[in-house]
């Protein structure tokens, strides 16, 4: 309660400037102009959903009677769909211009025609033009010779005016045609024509009087007026709903003054046309598919009716994010107010995408975009918001208090066993270990040297000679076990000194400090403290290039994470430097071996006991780094794969009802996982953006942008905000050093991938040992192929889309830019293999 007051008015403040946001854009109202009587006519199309399913009779009926106090006309396409509009009008006063659709099949022209002439007999008084023909020279299907004819052919039988439907450019490359009709109908549309909506009243204009000027003496009606109100962008014409009442209330206005014939496309929004327009297809309707009316010509229409929800739902997730994020935390108000602000801002992007399927029409395949989108939008706005966290926490709020007191005295002098699992470690490098432990000032200690599973002589001959060398505190064991580094570390156990109060352990390949044990030990004089971590470093930091940006990568957790989880008792407890109560270990049952991170497992058994950790950031041990990249890989797999091993162990007890732990090391081991998990999602995110590419560009499909690339490119903005800020202020580590870091952190991304998916799924993973010290055998194997092949794949995406993208529509680049995004980690892992060869090259 003594930092949630914090929190608690950080949810307040921020929440009512979020509502005061919203209602300052929500209601954004359009007034139309007053446009008369009536719309003289409008499109219409007898079908419905995205498999263009016939309307019922009633149905049909029912759209009659909504146009019918809209519009004085109706123009069709089809003479199917002509007949049912006219067996449907009943005492409706509508008119209707038939539209029969020609094409290259010379028996569908025939039925057309032929059905034409049966419906003039029976609804002659309510059939007001034929249309022989939509826009069938503009698509080449029949040449002028052959429209010219079938227009000839109708005019003979009939006394109702008769004309065809074509673009202004057809028209004024084709008089012959202009002869054969009764007047010219022809369409106009700007949006296709990728004219901005200030230029599209001029451009009409400009159009109607071109076909005027050629064709003075000729009556002229415009066939198709309109424009959608949603759907992508066609270069700098826009597609939205007040662009649609900008163009029609526009257009009806300067038709109305000069006195123009014209017909609106369309009357209700056709699903089934996204097929063949992209995504603005299915929106040219005056009405929706539930027929109400988009906008108003009477009165104000409000642009978005959803948004009092979307905004209660933007502040919910909000306070939701900002209670769930911050309740189990010391915060400051700055860190409070300005984390809440984060999770407000990502409760506007939930709730914008999580309304998504309200706004626009979805097929099947957007709703699996969708679904799969919001699926990977959660872990993702998660992630982020705790990278969010922990960089405000570091930055703005309550500085770190719980460090290991690095001058504590104490006249308890326990014993301390000190435990060195060695596999086949390079001679060389555990003697100098052996040698640094020699030189300890603490005086109560020993030594065990557990070699295991070791049969060759060269590795384990020298280690016993040189135990017998330094004296009766190293006690030499060359043991057989199971359970890898765990078995081993157990069976070390039995041949602890019965005095040993303290267990330490720490790798071969370790380097310590003489005043490590003198300095932390005292620590243990409180009953409660059951485990002391010291950070992990290297002393072969600065060989290479390539060891730079590994030695860089390992820092910022134990300058960052370590400490701020320090703060909570939440500490992960590490298999080197480490210092544990003996009696506590007992009691919690030793190491176990069903994981191959026991130490990690270790540690929270002890949390789970009640016990207490601390950890120092000082250094006092320093280790070697792996030799290879792909060494550096596998100690990573190994660290993720225990992770969720240890995840599917014990997640009861981070359960709400549990009461082992404290919430807030409830958090941050939670927290720890999804970092873990986070390179999983980005992994599988990168996989599904790959997936939709051809649909997007050979089928056309909507993008739902806000679920499948917005979350991505934050994370990624969050990301270099986190590395690049934290690095400098607390690693204190300059630019050099936090590229390289980020280029080793981003190039595990699909190793992590992996081992996620190897602990959900499999069992028993062996133990890979990390190769340091000059221990790696040689192989011919690239161990960045599939990160090779993922980041062509990624940026063949992009370019594809970039480049395909004729009509420059925004959602486009912006998915595009997304999939490059989305490459970055796998070219840093080429980045960190070229390193790492050239580093290998022998120097002039």
């Amino acid at each position: 309660m003594k930092y949630f007051k914090y929190v608690l008015l950080s949810m307040v403040i921020t929440s009512l400037v979020h509502v005061f946001l919203w209602t300052r854009g929500g209601d954004k109202i359009v007034t139309s102009p007053q446009i008369g009587d009536k719309i003289e006519s409008l499109s219409y199309t007898p079908y419905r959903g995205f498999e263009k399913a016939p309307k019922s009779d009633e149905e049909i009926a029912k759209d009659m009677k909504i146009i019918e106090q809209t519009a004085r006309k109706v123009r069709t396409y089809a003479i199917d769909d002509a007949k049912r509009v006219l067996s449907n009008l009943a005492d409706n006063k509508l008119k209707v211009d038939i539209g029969l659709w020609l094409s290259g099949d010379k028996g569908a022209n025939e039925y057309e025609i032929e059905t034409l002439f049966e419906l003039t007999k029976l609804y002659y008084p309510k059939i007001a033009s034929i249309i022989v023909g939509n826009e069938v020279l503009l698509r080449a299907d029949l040449s002028p010779e052959e429209l010219i004819a079938y227009i000839d052919r109708v005019s003979k039988r009939t006394r109702i005016p008769v004309t065809t439907a074509e673009v202004q450019h057809v028209w004024l490359t084709n008089k012959e045609l202009a002869r054969h009709v009764d007047f010219i109908n022809v369409h106009i549309l700007p949006y296709w024509e990728k004219i901005p909506i200030e230029q599209t009243l001029a451009f009409a204009k400009e159009k109607y009087d071109a076909i005027a000027a050629m064709y003075p003496k000729k009556p002229i009606t415009i066939g198709e007026f309109g424009w959608p109100s949603s759907g992508y962008n066609n270069e700098k014409a826009e597609a939205t709903l007040t662009n649609q009442i900008a163009a029609i209330t526009g257009f009806l206005e300067m038709a109305n003054a000069e006195k123009w014939s014209y017909n609106i496309v369309e009357a209700f929004d056709q699903p089934w046309k996204g097929v063949h327009e992209g995504s603005v297809g299915p929106y040219w309707g005056l009405f929706d598919i539930n027929k109400q009316p988009k906008f108003h010509f009477i009165k104000q229409t409000v642009l978005n009716p959803l948004w009092r929800y979307q905004m209660a739902g933007a502040v919910f997730f909000g306070l939701l994010l900002t209670f769930f994020g911050l309740r189990n935390q010391r915060v400051n108000f700055a860190h409070a107010i300005t984390y809440s602000f984060a999770a407000q801002a990502m409760g506007f992007g939930i709730a914008m995408a999580a309304t998504y399927p309200f706004i626009y029409y979805m097929n099947f395949g957007m709703w699996v975009m969708w679904t799969m989108g919001i699926f990977l939008m959660i872990p993702l706005v998660i992630i982020t918001l705790a990278k969010i966290n922990e960089l405000f926490k570091c930055t703005l709020g309550i500085a770190p208090k719980r460090l290991a007191p690095l001058n504590l005295k104490s006249e308890h002098v326990p014993f301390v066993s000190i435990h060195v699992p060695a596999y086949k470690e390079q001679p060389h490098v555990l003697i100098e270990t052996l040698d640094s432990l020699a030189k300890l000032t603490y005086t109560n200690y020993e030594v065990l040297v557990v070699i295991n599973n070791t049969t060759e002589e060269f590795y384990w001959k020298p280690i016993e000679e040189h135990c017998a060398k330094l004296g009766e505190k190293f006690v030499f064991l060359n043991i057989t076990c199971k359970g890898f580094k765990a078995g081993a570390l157990n069976e070390a156990l039995k041949y602890t000194n019965e005095k040993a109060e303290i267990l330490a352990v720490i790798d071969a390949d370790y380097v310590v400090g003489e005043n490590w044990l003198i300095d932390l030990v005292p620590l243990f004089d409180d009953p409660k403290v059951a485990l002391v971590q010291a950070p992990q470093d290297h002393r072969d930091g600065n060989e290479s290039l390539i060891k730079q940006a590994m030695n860089a990568e390992y820092a910022g957790f134990f300058d960052i994470g370590m400490v701020e989880r320090n703060e909570e008792n939440a500490i992960v407890a590490h298999g080197t430097m480490l210092m544990a109560r003996l009696s506590a270990m007992h009691e919690v049952g030793d190491w176990t071996t069903y994981t191959i991170v026991e130490d990690s497992e270790l540690g929270l058994r002890l949390f789970e006991a009640g016990y207490t950790a601390h950890y120092t950031n000082r250094r006092y041990g320093w280790g070697l780094l792996p030799d290879t990249v792909e060494a550096f890989r596998t100690q990573r797999h190994r660290w993720a794969y225990g992770a969720i091993q240890i995840l599917k162990h014990h997640w009861r007890r981070f359960l709400p009802s549990s009461k082992t732990l404290t919430p807030y090391q409830k958090y941050h081991f939670v927290a720890g996982w999804f970092f873990w998990l986070s390179d999983a999602f980005g992994a599988m995110t990168a996989f599904l953006n790959i997936f939709w590419v051809p649909f997007i560009i050979f089928v056309g499909v909507t993008i739902p942008t806000l679920p499948l690339t917005l979350p991505i490119v934050v994370a990624f903005l969050v990301n270099i905000l986190h590395a690049s800020i934290l690095y400098r202020t607390r690693v204190k580590m300059g630019i050099k050093e936090t590229v390289l870091s980020a280029i080793a952190s981003m190039s595990l991304q699909l190793v992590i991938f992996k081992a996620v998916y190897d602990g959900f799924v499999k069992d028993g993973l062996p133990f890979k040992r990390t190769e340091k010290g000059g221990n790696t055998k040689k192989t011919n194997t690239n161990p960045i192929r599939h990160e090779m092949i993922l980041a062509t794949l990624l940026t063949i995406s992009f370019f594809a889309l970039y480049f395909t993208n004729y009509t420059r529509i925004t959602e486009i680049y912006v998915f595009s830019f997304t999939l490059l995004i989305q490459s970055i980690p796998y070219y840093s892992a080429i980045v960190l293999r070229i390193i790492e060869l050239q580093s290998l090259k022998p120097k002039k």
